[in-house]
């Protein structure tokens, strides 16, 4: 299967008080259509400025990015992305916030508006639609963030700790519900985390970073050997300790 996305000898330099530092060096990846890839590393190797630099919202210093073949410079319509906080507008209703992004590309019509209600009925929260955030669990606010990414048909999500402000209960919920969600959708998604379990336990691949400069250490396939694939049944898999004991090594040993 050819890659959707790739990333070519990707490096990044900022320039600080103290002089010139190198953040990543050399990032070379090929993300296949449909694949759930992790990315880890020691704090401060980098993690979330890869993710900023491929949606195009940070500069790369050298190196190159393509998308199904096609060298993208800027921001990319194929690309979604969502952070840490959910970052919905308290002052509107869920519905409204689901198509906030399609107002903001100009792209909102009745055709995106049917999709956004559909999706809200898939994923349990069409009768939320005129409730405000404030009304409405973490975890479902976390929904709401995705569907209103998912609005816009990216081919690719990229995560950046997406559910580290959630609560650990929670977590684990929202985390089996998004990972159900984006696989019915057949979204490529990239995460950046600090959580082992969360990456072994969403994907196909774990990419480890070294310490600063973040380059490549290892990339590590995970497989299960599971009917029903998902995050919760991935943990009391016996597969799922002998993962987290060879990430967790790679991690210690770079510190």
């Amino acid at each position: 299967m050819e890659s959707i996305l790739e990333l070519k000898n990707i490096s990044k330099k900022y320039q600080a008080k103290q002089g010139e530092v190198l953040a990543l060096q050399n990032i070379n990846l090929r993300v296949k259509k449909g694949e759930f890839i992790s990315i880890i590393g020691p704090s401060g190797c980098g993690k979330s400025t890869l993710l900023s630099i491929i949606s195009g919202l940070e500069e790369k210093s050298t190196g190159e990015i393509y998308i199904e073949g096609k060298r993208i410079e800027k921001t990319s319509d194929e690309i979604g992305y969502m952070l840490q906080k959910d970052c919905l507008l308290e002052w509107r209703t869920i519905y409204s916030n689901s198509i906030l992004g399609l107002e903001i590309k100009g792209k909102l019509s009745k055709t995106s508006q049917n999709y956004v209600e559909d999706l809200l009925r898939k994923y349990n929260l069409y009768e939320f639609k005129d409730k405000y955030p404030s009304e409405l669990s973490g975890g479902m606010r976390q929904r709401a963030a995705l569907i209103r990414t998912l609005a816009i048909k990216p081919k690719i999500l990229l995560l950046d700790e997406a559910f580290s402000a959630l609560d650990y209960q929670t977590r684990i919920m929202v985390t089996n519900d998004i990972y159900d969600i984006l696989r019915k959708e057949n979204i490529t998604t990239i995460i950046v985390t600090h959580d082992i379990s969360e990456a072994i336990s969403m994907s196909d691949r774990v990419v480890v970073l070294t310490k600063r400069p973040g380059t490549v250490k290892d990339v590590h396939k995970i497989e299960f050997d599971i009917e029903n694939r998902n995050p919760i049944n991935c943990r009391e898999s016996p597969k799922f300790s002998k993962y987290f004991n060879t990430l967790w090594k790679e991690l210690r040993d770079d510190e």
